[in-house]
């Protein structure tokens, strides 16, 4: 029986039918909801990692128990696992082993457009794509057979298009090989002269795979007109169907790495016009151009943003439809936080004491959009605190009272630690902000290690970060509540005013959380309302300016008072409503 599925369900339902017993992952857009379908199999063993880096190692180790094993992320999440990855091509796996890597085309939720191919390349292992959901199940699978043949790691890459539509997928039964665990120190231990033997391995395995590449299905040629042939795959291969249906010939290509050569000088042979059509970096191209055909590619389609059916259209000058549109003009909708972020006090105290603050990956990244305004940089996960570090040592003093780090309570245990652990021995006098709303806020409410719960929601190990600053060398740790601004100035004034490394847990639950209980919401007083516009400041959506007074929409407001403790003339009241 069919079904539809997203791509990512149906890498989920893979797993599940090519007997994975183990997985452990870190949450990313687009990659989430990979490891948030499997869980739902209670035959897999599921978990979220601290960060991706830890998520491969426990995915190996499962490996080389002798079970199936996977760990899933998005593309900058590849770049914190690639540490184990690299090494681990030399080792080689036990039982299957397979890395998701999900590419973001367009930074709908990243802070850049990596194409995550780079990493198969420089790693030396093999790269599955699919172009929808069906080839996602199958592809999962057959990434576990070419793992155990070929004794590598294999990344399946995924993209949002791929990960976010659906299409129809046939399910079939799950099957649970296992391998035993042998000792083998020559194999697995990666000291300089085991890794020298290991080597040779590596490259003759790139050969058998790119035989493979020759003659797999997951390569095939869809012949059609000779006068144009179009090499492509994963989503683009969708596009280049809707777009040119069977009037080109179209190679499409599964696997990524290796590539083909046969195949592909054996295609270019039988049309008159070759063109690849890839997102993003021109790696397909390039490897194309290197085995001496003329072909096009980036002459004509962007190195950037995602394609679509009418980009294409233009590149190839055809006739591009005309699309509908509404007469009057869209005001634009800037992302912001929610009503009731617990955020949003923090930063308008930090905005209001002219602080510099140097940011991190989350939700809370939000604090750089007007009218808020104060967040600085932000550059990777983690990165927040060791370039307030960095920042504080050059610019001394004067900088140390007014330069802060804020970073998520997930991020911090995600790759913030260290970062702490640099400030508290090297001695910055740095004022560090952890931002805990109980959740991994930004990717959908995921649990972390300091949530006190697992993937399934059961109770977990629970981390007291309080108690792990102290144990990282910082003595002065203080806790506020974000609703509360005067206590948040305090606190802020003090810690910033403190002649040693400090960090402000700023602790209240994420407003969207179905356990938190809200309060009745806010109404505006329009006799007391003066139109001073001072609750504007916070830029919470719940707030609008109605007639030159403030209006309160009762369907987006908590009642988390923030907006009242800004108003000179005590406008807001409560409604007594039901929350």
């Amino acid at each position: 029986m069919k079904e539809l599925m997203l791509g990512n369900k149906a890498v989920a339902r893979g797993l599940y039918e090519a007997g994975v017993c183990f997985i452990s992952s870190y949450p990313g857009t687009p990659s989430t909801e990979v490891t948030e379908e499997a869980v739902k199999y209670d035959e897999i063993y599921c978990e979220w990692a601290p960060n991706e880096k830890v998520a491969l190692e426990a995915a190996f180790g499962a490996s080389l128990a002798g079970r199936r094993a996977f760990a899933a992320q998005k593309h900058v999440g590849l770049n914190v696992a690639a540490d184990p990855l690299y090494t681990m091509s030399y080792t080689g796996v036990n039982a299957g082993l397979v890395i998701c890597v999900a590419d973001d085309a367009g930074m709908h939720s990243s802070q850049n457009e990596q194409d995550s191919r780079h990493h198969a390349i420089a790693a030396k292992v093999p790269m599955l794509e699919p172009s929808d959901s069906a080839e996602a199940l199958k592809f999962t699978k057959l990434a576990y057979e070419l793992s155990e043949k070929y004794d590598t790691p294999v990344l399946l890459k995924m993209c949002t298009r791929v990960s976010h539509s659906q299409s129809l997928v046939e399910a079939g039964e799950r099957s649970v090989p296992e391998k035993a665990y042998e000792k083998d120190i020559a194999k697995y231990v990666m000291m300089p002269g085991n890794a020298k033997k290991r080597h040779p391995f590596v490259e003759e395995r790139t050969k058998k795979l790119i035989e493979f590449a020759e003659t797999s299905d997951v390569n095939r040629v869809e012949m059609g007109g000779e006068e144009l042939g179009i090499i492509t795959g994963s989503t683009s291969y969708q596009y280049v169907k809707e777009v040119f249906g069977d009037s080109v010939s179209v190679l499409k290509l599964g696997m990524t790495n290796p590539l083909p050569e046969k195949m592909i000088r054996d295609f270019a042979a039988k049309v008159k016009r070759l063109v690849v059509v890839e997102e993003l970096d021109p790696i397909i191209e390039d490897h194309v151009r290197s085995l001496g055909l003329a072909v096009e590619g980036k002459n004509m389609l962007p190195m950037i943003d995602e394609f679509s059916q009418n980009l294409l259209r233009k590149a190839f000058e055809k006739d591009v439809p005309e699309g509908l549109a509404v007469s009057d003009p869209i005001p634009p909708r800037p992302p912001v936080m929610c009503a009731g972020c617990p955020h949003r006090g923090l930063f308008y105290t930090l905005k209001k004491n002219g602080c510099t603050v140097l940011g991190d990956i989350g939700c809370y990244t939000l604090g750089a959009v007007p009218p808020l305004g104060a967040i600085e940089m932000t550059l990777c996960m983690g990165a927040s605190i060791g370039a307030a570090h960095g920042f504080n040592k050059i610019l001394g003093s004067e900088s140390e009272k007014k330069t802060v780090a804020v970073i998520g309570d997930s991020t911090f245990v995600h790759s913030g630690m260290t970062g702490l652990a640099n400030v508290a021995y090297n001695q910055s006098n740095t004022t560090v902000i952890i931002l805990d709303n109980s959740i991994t806020g930004m990717t959908g409410h995921q649990q972390n290690p300091t949530t006190g719960y697992n993937i399934k929601g059961d109770p977990a190990g629970k981390i007291d970060l309080t108690a792990l600053c102290h144990a990282m060398g910082i003595r002065r740790v203080a806790v506020c509540d974000p609703y509360d601004l005067k206590q948040c100035d305090q606190v802020l004034k003090e810690e910033l005013a403190a002649e040693e490394p400090s960090v402000i847990i700023s602790r209240r639950p994420c407003a969207l959380l179905k356990h938190v209980k809200h309060k009745p919401p806010l109404s505006v007083n329009r006799e007391k309302c003066i139109g001073c516009k001072s609750c504007m400041k916070i830029g919470c959506p719940a707030i609008s300016m109605k007639e030159g007074k403030a209006k309160v929409d009762e369907t987006l407001c908590v009642g988390c008072n923030v907006c009242a403790g800004l108003c000179p003339k005590d406008a807001f009241e409560t409604t007594g409503k039901e929350a």
